[in-house]
């Protein structure tokens, strides 16, 4: 007797063991069943992450952790770099400008030189030269004209003898003609033409013209004097436009000196 349900052969009849193989799963199923699976697994985050590298795959049970690196912008990277300040070179009004530059900002700081003033000095003589018969050279500064002696001689620059033998000379640093301060001259009396051989003749009223580029410039004698060699103090400046005249005295003698003192005429 057969077995109810047994499967047998239908020729032999023999009684075949049957074994049900599963049918292998297509590839539709796996796309449509597997993969919202492993999203879900995925989105969970207890999927393990596949490490690839070189072709082969590696399981790790860590969590995937992804870091991403901070943005760097287009103006980070072309900032421009400031510029060295220019040397500012020392003790200098300057203006010194200097410029910083970032990627968004532009900020520009000046600094200025403080400005002082000097108010310019009365004319100071130099200290009367050691080597008066020194050579220098000759600078015509103009003319002057004493009219009651009918003088009118070139007015040149410096007090040494090699200048005095050429003309009467204006003493360096002394006032010019026609400026505050004190304008000093000094001329021979008796060698080469002696052009103050004869200002002791000069009284308070007389009248002596400095010519130079500026122009005329008229003072009027105020009074004379004899001093000492050593009276320096007749060139000192003045606070108004005065004039000094000076010579040796007597005429061939160089012990005293002759002054003429005048002043601008108004």
């Amino acid at each position: 007797m057969k077995a109810m349900g047994e499967p047998r052969d239908v020729e032999t009849g023999r009684a075949d063991v049957v074994i049900d193989h599963p049918r292998s799963v297509s590839r539709r199923s796996m796309l449509s069943v597997g993969l919202p699976a492993v999203a879900a697994l995925i989105a969970a985050g207890s999927i393990p992450v596949a490490i690839a590298r070189s072709g082969s795959s590696r399981a790790s049970g860590i969590a995937a952790t992804t870091t991403t690196p901070p943005a760097t912008t287009t103006a980070q990277l072309f900032a421009p770099t400031p510029a060295a300040g220019p040397a500012v070179l020392p003790g200098s009004t300057t203006t010194t400008t200097t410029t910083t530059t970032t990627a968004t900002t532009s900020t520009t700081t000046t600094t200025v030189a403080p400005t002082t003033t000097i108010a310019a000095p009365v004319g100071q003589p130099i200290a009367p030269p050691l080597d008066v018969r020194g050579n220098e050279a000759l600078i015509r500064l103009g003319s002057i004209a004493i009219l009651k002696l009918d003088v009118d001689e070139p007015l040149l620059e410096g007090i040494r003898l090699t200048t005095l033998d050429v003309g009467p000379g204006h003493w360096p640093g002394s006032a010019l003609p026609g400026d505050i301060g004190n304008v000093v001259v000094a001329a021979h009396r008796t060698s080469h033409g002696g052009p103050f051989r004869h200002i002791d003749q000069l009284v308070a009223g007389d009248t002596v013209i400095f010519t130079t580029d500026r122009g005329a410039h008229d003072y009027r004698v105020t009074g004379t004097q004899v001093v000492n060699p050593d009276a320096l103090w007749i060139v000192d400046p003045t606070p108004t436009p005065t004039a000094t005249l000076f010579a040796c005295h007597p005429p061939g003698s160089v012990a005293q000196r002759i002054v003429v003192n005048l002043e601008l005429a108004a």
